[in-house]
C-alpha cells in the first residue's frame, strides 16, 4: 500500500468519524518514542510471513466456531497465525495457541496480549488519537514491537494501510509477502463478537468501522 493510495481512504475515514488527524499524528510520535528500546524491524515480520500461508483471526461472532474447526483440521500448526487484538484471548483460552503475530491497538484484554507476548508473539501495535493513554500505560510492558500508524510514518512506526485490527493484519500480510491469506472469525455482518473488545460503547459506531 503506497501512501498516495491510502491517503484518500484515510481522509474518508477521518471525515466519517470526525477523527483529529493531529491527534493521530501525535499518537504516532508518542509510539515512536516509546518503542525505541523494544522495537523490531519489518524484516523480522517478513522472515515469519514471506512465502508462507497466513491465517488471520478476527474477533467476529464466528471466532469460536472457526477456532474449533481449524484446530480439528490441524490448520493451526500449518499456517502462520496472526491474531487481531481480542482474537488472542480466544486462541489462548480455546486452543492454547500462541499466535506468531498480534495486531492490536491495545483495546483487547491486555493480560492476554501480555501473556502471548511473553510466550513469543511479536506485537504490531497501532497508535491513533483515541489510544494514547493505553500506549503510555502498556507499551513499555511489551517487547518485540513493530509500530503502525494510519497517518505519516515515523522511525519504528510504519503505515501498511488498513483501519481496524483485522484488516491491518491482512494489509500487513500482503506487505510482508504472504503466499496465501485466509480469514477466520471475520463475519462482516451486523453482530459484534464477544472477543471484539472489552467494552463497546457504541455498537453502531463499531459496525460503521467494520463497514
Amino acid at each position: 500500500m503506497e501512501s498516495r493510495d491510502w491517503q484518500p481512504w484515510y481522509n474518508k475515514i477521518a471525515s466519517t468519524f470526525k477523527f483529529d488527524k493531529h491527534e493521530d499524528q501525535r499518537a504516532t510520535d508518542i509510539l515512536s518514542d516509546l518503542i525505541q528500546n523494544n522495537h523490531i524491524e519489518p524484516d523480522d515480520i517478513r522472515a515469519i510471513i514471506y512465502d508462507k500461508p497466513v491465517l488471520v483471526f478476527g474477533a467476529g461472532p464466528s471466532l469460536e466456531e472457526d477456532i474449533n474447526s481449524t484446530r480439528k483440521a490441524g490448520l493451526l500448526d500449518r499456517f502462520i497465525i496472526i491474531a487481531a487484538n481480542g482474537a488472542t484471548s480466544a486462541l489462548l483460552e480455546m486452543a492454547n495457541k500462541v499466535p506468531q503475530i498480534i495486531v492490536t491497538d491495545l483495546d483487547g484484554k491486555f493480560e492476554d496480549l501480555l501473556s502471548a507476548n511473553k510466550r513469543g508473539s511479536l506485537m504490531v501495535v497501532h497508535g491513533h488519537g483515541d489510544n494514547i493513554p493505553k500506549l503510555l500505560d502498556h507499551v513499555q510492558k511489551l517487547r518485540k514491537i513493530l509500530g503502525t500508524t494510519q497517518v505519516e510514518p515515523r522511525p519504528r512506526v510504519y503505515n501498511f494501510g488498513g483501519f481496524t485490527d483485522g484488516d491491518r493484519a491482512v494489509f500487513l500480510s500482503v506487505a510482508m509477502g504472504a503466499k496465501m491469506i485466509s480469514l477466520a472469525g471475520m463475519d462482516l455482518g451486523k453482530t459484534i463478537g464477544k472477543y471484539s473488545k472489552r467494552y463497546v460503547s457504541s455498537p453502531e459506531r463499531k459496525l460503521l468501522k467494520l463497514k
